[in-house]
C-alpha cells in the first residue's frame, strides 16, 4: 500500500467510526499543536508502520489526525502548510501514481488530493457537527507523537492516567493515550506502560532533533518497517522509499541537513543512514542517483518562504504552542503563548506595516482566537544573509500590570547568561528601512506593557529549551 492509498483509507475507516459503523475506535496518532513538519510526518509515518500491526495482540487500523483545529484539509493547508505539501509531492510519484492520486504543488491541485487523504482536528469537528443525529460525546484512543501530554487533562483519580481532550472545537471528544513517542520533557501525562495496551510504545526521550528518528529507529527495531508495504500490488522497495523520503524530509528540516550544532543526535544520525538506505534500495535514477541534498533544499525553499502568504496573526500562529502554570505562593495562573518563525524580527516588522503595528498585532493576537495570554513570546531561528545561523527572543506582556512580569523578570535574571542574551541589532543583513533605534525604543520598554527583545547568540537553545525555564520561573513565584 502506498502512502496515499493508506491516508485515503485511514480518511474512510475514520468517517465509518464517526458514523457508528465501527464497533471499535481506530488509534488515531496525533501530533502538537505547533503542527510543524515533523509534528505531522510523525503522526503519517507512524500510523503508515502500525496500522494493524499494533497494539501487537489486538491489531487496530490506525489514522493520522493532524492537530490544526482551525485549518481543514483542502487549499488552506496547502498555503499554511506549503513545506508538508512539497515533501509529500516530492516523496510519493514512485511508483507512479494512479490518475486519482496525481496532483501538482499548486493550491487547488494538492487542495484536492489534501482533502481527500488528510484529516485535521477542523475536520474531525466538522464531520462531528454534519452528523445526522448528532453524536454528543465520542472516547477514541490516540498515540501521541512529538508531544506527550493533551492540554486539557481528565481530573485525577484512579483511571485518570492518560485521558483528556484538545478542546476548543473538538472538546465533545475524550482521547485514551494508549501510546507516545516523543523527543520532549516529561509532562508526567502519560500512564505507566504497564497500564498501556500490551507492546505499546512509551518513549519520551528528550535530545534527538527530530521526532521523526524515533519514530524510524522504533518502527524498524520492532520489525514494522515496510509493515504497510503490498508487494503483491507494488513493488515494496518502492513504497518504501516512499515514507523513507517522507521521514527524511521532516529529519532534514529539524536538523539542518545533520548540521545544526547541538540537535543532532546519534538517534537522527542512524534513522537517516537507515532510510537512504531505503531510497537506494529502489535502484536507477529514484534509488542510488537520488540527490538529497536537493530534496532538503526544495523543501526547506518552501518551508522559508511560506510565510510571504500569511497574515502578521497567521506567522505567529503557524507554529505556536501555549502553556499556563500556576504561581507556587499565591495560587495565580498565568498562560503564555510562544511562536516560532523562521524569518528574523526585522521581516516581521515590515508584515506587520511598523513596530507598533507589531507590538499592537501582539496584542490582537493574545485574545483572537479564543487565547487569554498573559505574555507572548517570539522565538526567530534563521540563516543570515551573511551566512551566519542566528536567533532573536521577543517577550512582551499583555496587562501593564500583571504577576508574570515578575516571572519573566525572573526568567531573564536566571538565563540570561545561559541563553546569551544581548542587546538586539540588526542580524539579517537587509537594508535597514526601520532604524535600529526605533525597533528597540519600541519593542524593548517598560511604559505601558512591559517587552523584551534580544538576541539569543545561544543559538543551540530552541523552544525545547527555552520554553521550560520560563515556565519554571512561572511557576516558581
Amino acid at each position: 500500500m502506498t502512502i496515499l492509498q493508506f491516508l485515503r483509507k485511514a480518511r474512510q475507516i475514520h468517517l465509518q467510526f464517526l458514523s457508528g459503523s465501527l464497533t471499535e475506535s481506530p488509534i488515531y496518532v496525533l501530533g502538537n499543536p505547533s503542527a510543524d513538519l515533523d509534528s505531522i510526518i510523525s503522526a503519517i509515518i507512524y500510523s503508515y508502520c502500525a496500522n494493524n500491526h499494533l497494539p501487537s495482540k489486538t491489531p487496530r487500523p490506525h489514522i493520522p489526525l493532524l492537530n490544526l483545529p482551525k485549518i481543514p484539509s483542502g487549499p488552506d493547508l496547502y498555503r499554511l502548510r506549503p513545506e508538508f505539501v512539497t515533501a509529500l509531492w516530492l516523496s510519493t510519484p514512485f511508483p507512479a501514481l494512479r490518475p486519482d492520486e496525481q496532483f501538482e504543488d499548486s493550491a487547488e491541485s494538492a487542495g484536492n488530493l489534501l482533502r481527500d487523504h488528510i484529516i485535521t482536528v477542523a475536520d474531525f469537528a466538522q464531520s462531528l457537527h454534519d452528523l445526522k443525529p448528532p453524536r454528543k460525546h465520542i472516547e477514541a484512543d490516540t498515540v501521541l507523537v512529538d508531544w506527550n501530554a493533551l492540554p486539557e487533562r481528565l481530573p485525577g483519580g484512579a483511571g485518570a492516567e492518560g485521558k483528556g481532550s484538545l478542546g476548543g472545537v473538538l472538546s465533545e471528544v475524550t482521547f485514551h493515550a494508549v501510546g507516545c513517542i516523543d523527543h520532549h520533557v516529561d509532562e508526567r501525562f502519560m500512564p505507566d506502560k504497564e497500564k498501556l495496551p500490551f507492546s505499546q510504545p512509551i518513549i519520551i526521550q528528550p535530545g534527538p532533533g527530530s521526532c521523526s528518528s524515533l519514530i524510524t529507529n522504533e518502527m524498524r527495531e520492532r520489525g514494522l518497517w515496510g509493515s504497510g508495504s503490498d508487494s503483491a500490488s507494488v513493488d515494496a522497495s518502492s513504497e518504501m522509499a516512499q515514507a523513507a523520503k517522507l521521514a527524511l524530509a521532516a529529519i532534514l528540516i529539524d536538523t539542518s541537513n545533520l548540521q545544526a550544532e547541538g540537535k543532532v543526535t546519534q538517534v537522527d544520525v542512524r534513522a537517516v543512514e537507515f532510510l537512504q538506505a531505503q531510497v537506494a534500495a529502489v535502484g536507477g535514477e529514484e534509488g542510488s542517483t537520488w540527490d538529497m541534498e536537493k530534496f532538503y533544499e526544495q523543501v526547506l525553499w518552501a518551508k522559508q518562504n511560506s510565510l510571504d502568504r500569511l497574515t502578521l496573526s497567521e506567522v505567529l500562529g503557524r507554529d505556536y504552542k501555549e502553556w499556563t502554570e500556576t504561581a507556587q505562593s499565591s495560587g495565580t495562573s498565568m498562560t503564555i503563548g510562544f511562536c516560532s518563525s523562521v524569518k528574523p524580527i526585522r521581516w516581521i516588522l515590515r508584515k506587520a506595516g511598523g513596530s507598533q503595528a507589531f507590538l499592537d498585532g501582539i496584542q490582537e493576537f493574545a485574545s483572537s482566537e479564543g487565547r487569554h495570554l498573559d505574555a507572548v513570546v517570539v522565538m526567530t531561528s534563521f540563516t543570515s544573509k551573511n551566512g551566519e545561523f542566528a536567533r532573536e527572543l521577543f517577550v512582551s506582556t499583555v496587562e501593564e500590570q500583571s504577576p508574570v512580569i515578575d516571572g519573566i523578570k525572573s526568567f531573564v535574571e536566571n538565563s540570561a547568561s545561559q541563553l546569551d542574551l544581548v542587546t538586539w541589532s540588526t542580524l539579517d543583513g537587509e537594508s535597514v528601512d526601520i532604524p535600529d533605534e526605533e525597533i528597540r525604543s519600541t519593542l524593548d520598554g517598560d511604559e505601558g506593557i512591559w517587552r523584551r527583545l534580544w538576541i539569543q547568540k545561544n543559538t543551540k537553545a530552541s523552544r525545547k529549551q527555552v520554553a521550560p525555564l520560563m515556565r519554571d520561573a512561572l511557576s516558581k513565584l
